[in-house]
């Protein structure tokens, strides 16, 4: 009957968690965009993955305690937010809806969470930041040959009162996208990316040439960005022990556990598999946060209790983004931050702080 109502113009079934928005993003986009937004490097198996690896993990809940009231706030990098949920970095938001990350941005705003720009924004640093003037805001840098342009991009951002650096490791060369490669997707013929031209060429060229990443980019590296700024640094893509503690060696302020939406290297770990691994080599010295997969409120508490000071989301705000723009991705954030409160009284935790390993088992599914 619902189905007969929508096709006569009656009211639309409501959209009640992250699938049904992927679901009618979907039939919004063009073939390209979608497939430009869900694909995966190779086969596809490590964004799967990123999904089917949550499932394999149970709740233990423990009951007969007060929870008439629960608190989802905590903190990340000294800075408060209403729930461990927030905006991983992605590019070109455009794609999915007119006023892209401006949109994006407003609806973080409102949510009071953590948003992160991607260097790939399409839209301007300064009208990001104009929509939402009151936003916790990091910026993810894609490390650039040209060293001054590094330089200018992240004193940029500083200046313009973005809280933190997410430096993006595991991109070196893009990954293979076969889905992009037949569909002969060119973004940079079809976005202005204003924030890597010069002043020059920004009045002059109306395309850019998506500038190259660094393929140099190592670790001795990264005292020179913590010569020119007083950003935290986080670094974003590490999936092992070994790197952690170098991570940890290099003084940086936190890691973000990610395979890059499995956009990048496919077989390599999901990351809540590679989260526990990268937990234990921190060893609390410096906060973990977790992006990949994350589409319930349960898997955000999963994550939580292996460890990761909060989680990212990426495809999921670019699908609210296509179907309702700014209020689509308000509703993916309240949904989510709705389940999480869910789980987390249904499990018997009053407040963060009280989510722990013990609320966990993995399953031999």
């Amino acid at each position: 009957r619902d189905k007969m109502e929508n096709e006569s113009g009656g009211p639309e079934m409501p959209l009640v968690c992250l699938t049904d928005f992927q679901a009618q993003a979907r039939e919004r986009l063009s073939k390209s965009s979608w497939d430009f937004i869900e694909g995966g490097a190779g086969e596809g198996i490590t964004r799967d993955d990123n999904i089917a690896a949550f499932k394999k993990i149970r709740l233990r809940p423990r009951y007969l305690r007060d929870v008439s009231e629960v608190d989802t706030r905590t903190t990340i990098q000294g800075e408060e937010i209403s729930a461990p949920i927030c905006v991983s970095p992605s590019g070109f938001h455009c794609l999915a809806w007119p006023d892209g990350e401006m949109s994006t941005s407003r609806a973080a705003q409102a949510a009071g969470v953590c948003y992160v720009t991607s260097t790939f924004a399409s839209c301007s640093f300064e009208d990001i930041v104009a929509a939402a003037p009151g936003g916790l805001r990091w910026f993810q840098l894609y490390v650039q040959p040209d060293q001054q342009l590094n330089k200018q991009l992240v004193q940029r951002v500083e200046s313009l009162g973005f809280k933190a650096l997410v430096i993006t490791v595991d991109a070196p060369i893009v990954g293979n996208r076969r889905h992009d490669i037949r569909n002969q997707l060119d973004l940079k013929m079809n976005l202005m990316l204003k924030d890597l031209r010069s002043p020059k060429e920004r009045n002059s060229i109306p395309c850019l040439q998506t500038s190259a990443i660094s393929t140099s980019f190592c670790w001795n590296d990264l005292s020179w960005f913590q010569s020119i700024t007083r950003l935290p640094i986080i670094l974003k893509g590490i999936l092992t022990k070994e790197d952690a503690e170098l991570a940890v060696k290099h003084n940086v302020h936190g890691i973000i556990v990610s395979n890059h939406g499995g956009r990048q290297l496919d077989e390599v770990p999901s990351s809540i598999d590679a989260l526990t691994e990268v937990v234990a080599a921190v060893n609390g010295k410096i906060e973990v946060y977790l992006d990949g997969g994350v589409r319930t409120g349960n898997d955000v508490l999963k994550a939580l209790a292996l460890g990761a000071k909060c989680i990212f989301l990426g495809r999921p705000i670019l699908w609210g983004l296509a179907c309702k723009g700014e209020h689509g991705v308000r509703e993916i954030l309240n949904i989510l931050k709705n389940e999480f409160c869910i789980s987390m009284t249904l499990t018997g935790c009053r407040s963060i702080a009280e989510i722990n390993r013990n609320l966990i088992q993995f399953s031999n599914l």
